[in-house]
């Protein structure tokens, strides 16, 4: 397999099985477990960062208040979609957390129209709108928004969005990501300590390996990630990314047993529907040649 492609497959594969690793920290809060992942993540990402000796960034974020405060919004965007996924794993609700990331990249397709300006094409208006109909069909179903996926795929969405345009790489980012959120992560924690109320130390030693395993387990996929992005095309890249999702549903389904009637299925396949339309035009757009530039001097050529 093509190294890049191996790469950033197993990146989102990595992703996938999160639910795996998060259900087994059910019984510690979600908000704690998000500390826990800012601070190991931290700490893992200043050791990697120190080793391969990437510090140059750290000065030009500094005199830049801009940077900062892009990132502070990022970090905000990223936390609420940490802990929104932890919390839906640990109740119960995988199903609902890959719908999310199903519709993430057609919101990202909205916020472009929305936020970029950019113009959509007629199949991308399409898609956008088969799976407007998906989850409103899931709402009325359901008898309410499936709010759980609209703020994963919001939050990671508006996340990308600003990542987009940021100044920093995937790596340095989330390290100064971290750093941010970091004070108010060890405030929780001390807090918790403090009074008793902490899951760590736990005397459950599982538990205890569990919470300090969240920073490589974080960061180990965006590594993967990074080296991958930089060697595939940007389509191949698109289509991978289903595959965080699908297997995050199929978890959800056949091992975690969660409720998924007839009526739900026919909403998720609107949105599927919506993703393959998605999906297909902008495959077939790439493998498009661009029609010639003709210069002035260039007659065009008739039949």
């Amino acid at each position: 397999m093509h190294p890049g492609i191996a790469s950033a497959a197993l990146a989102y594969v990595c992703w996938g099985l999160f639910p795996l690793y998060f259900k087994q920290l059910a019984d510690v809060a979600a908000l704690e477990v998000l500390a826990h992942r800012v601070v190991w993540s931290l700490l893992f990402l200043l050791v990697v960062l120190t080793v391969r000796r990437q510090w140059a960034w750290w000065r030009q974020a500094l005199r830049e208040p801009k940077v900062l405060g892009a990132f502070a919004f990022s970090a905000l965007l990223l936390s609420a979609n940490w802990l929104t996924y932890i919390w839906a794993v640990t109740h119960g609700h995988v199903v609902d957390a890959s719908l999310g990331y199903f519709i993430t990249p057609l919101v990202n397709v909205l916020l472009s129209y929305t936020v970029l300006h950019e113009r959509l094409r007629p199949l991308q208006w399409t898609a956008v709108a088969l799976a407007g109909v998906g989850v409103l069909w899931l709402a009325v179903q359901g008898g309410e928004l499936p709010w759980i996926a609209l703020v994963l795929a919001c939050t990671f969405g508006a996340y990308g969005l600003l990542r987009k345009t940021a100044s920093l790489g995937a790596l340095e980012g989330l390290a100064l990501e971290t750093m941010l959120l970091a004070p108010a992560a060890f405030a929780l924690l001390g807090w918790g300590m403090l009074h008793g109320s902490g899951s760590f130390p736990s005397a459950d030693d599982s538990t205890n390996a569990l919470l300090i395993g969240i920073g490589p387990v974080t960061a180990i996929p965006l590594l993967l990630f990074a080296a991958g992005a930089r060697r595939i095309p940007l389509s191949t890249l698109g289509l991978l990314q289903y595959l965080a999702p699908s297997i995050q549903f199929v978890l959800g389904i056949w091992l975690f047993h969660e409720a998924f009637t007839p009526m739900r299925f026919v909403g998720f396949c609107l949105i599927w529907l919506a993703l393959a339309i998605y999906s297909a035009e902008g495959w077939l757009r790439t493998r498009t040649p661009a029609p010639p530039v003709l210069t002035p001097d260039q007659p065009k050529r008739t039949a």
